[in-house]
């Protein structure tokens, strides 16, 4: 790809202008005060189960497991690997608009080089607009999920607040003006029928098997870990997503991991604001920290 800032046409957009403007956004302080709990780090719980998601795209899967890019790699840089993830998510929800197109900038770098050679079985493109829309639907889906699970589903008018502010998840890279379902009916839509296309191959399914078990990390954290880290990251799937990975799962398991997660949610009340929303602020103060100084964002 010879630019970083290339743009591709949109079917459904109709479009090919990627958003360069955005609204003033939320600080961590009145994203609580509106939605308390919703940027809580607490949520990470769910983040190897969202990745799945994501990959049981197919092109998404391939693209990450074939992926050139050696230095975001999970298996090699996991630390790196949820720092940008994580960074990602903070930028989109509360960067500024010149924060969230420096980041567009150096997240397409690595991008340009995610893409299928000619004859490959699947192809993908890290710039495809409608790959992205579903890995930023699946981001949207996991914060109102899991904050459903730790604390309770906001009332429709709440929802549908939060969904209108989650839109950068996508528009902070190539999901075009327009793509984002407009409410939550037609994401609704648009999320049952992206979950029928959902095909987990043994490739990718092989690849997924070793974030379950964190297979990435020493012996000495995976051996003993792996499996509550299996456990938990089986409950915060749908099934037909645990069919295709071929997870188990039973009515024993799932009462115990909403045991597990009131437990949890109660703990992580207590706690105070800054302690709660330390992952995010922590890595939206070091990435502001990185621009300013102009040391690579990602």
């Amino acid at each position: 790809m010879s630019s970083i800032d290339v743009t591709q046409p949109d079917s459904q957009s109709g479009s090919t202008q990627i958003q360069q403007q955005w609204p003033a956004p939320l600080n961590a302080r009145e994203w609580d005060r509106l939605f308390p709990g919703i940027m809580d780090g607490v949520g990470v719980m769910a983040g190897a189960a969202n990745v799945i998601l994501q990959l049981a795209r197919l092109p998404v899967g391939h693209g990450v497991a074939d992926s050139k890019v050696e230095s975001g790699a999970l298996f090699k840089h996991p630390i790196k690997r949820a720092r940008t993830t994580f960074t990602y998510l903070a930028v989109a929800m509360m960067g500024t608009t010149e924060e969230k197109l420096a980041y567009r900038k150096a997240v397409n770098r690595s991008h340009a080089q995610v893409r299928s050679a000619e004859g490959d079985k699947v192809q993908y493109n890290a710039f495809d607009p409608e790959l992205q829309l579903w890995v930023a639907a699946c981001l949207y889906w996991g914060f109102i999920d899991t904050y459903g699970k730790l604390h309770r589903v906001p009332d429709r008018a709440r929802l549908q607040e939060f969904y209108h502010l989650a839109e950068p998840l996508g528009t902070t890279l190539q999901v075009r003006p327009g793509m984002w379902p407009a409410d939550l009916d037609a994401f609704e839509r648009y999320w049952q029928a992206g979950l029928e296309k959902l095909q987990i191959d043994d490739k990718v399914r092989i690849f997924l098997t070793r974030l379950v078990d964190l297979k990435f990390l020493h012996p000495l954290i995976s051996k003993p870990v792996g499996p509550f880290h299996r456990f938990l990251t089986t409950g915060f799937l749908p099934q037909t997503v645990r069919d295709q990975m071929q997870l188990d799962w039973n009515p024993d398991k799932q009462q115990s991991f909403e045991r597990f997660l009131g437990f949890v949610g109660f703990v992580n009340r207590l706690m105070p604001r800054f302690l709660r929303q330390m992952p995010f602020n922590l890595v939206l103060w070091d990435f502001r920290r990185r621009l300013r100084k102009g040391q690579p964002l990602v």
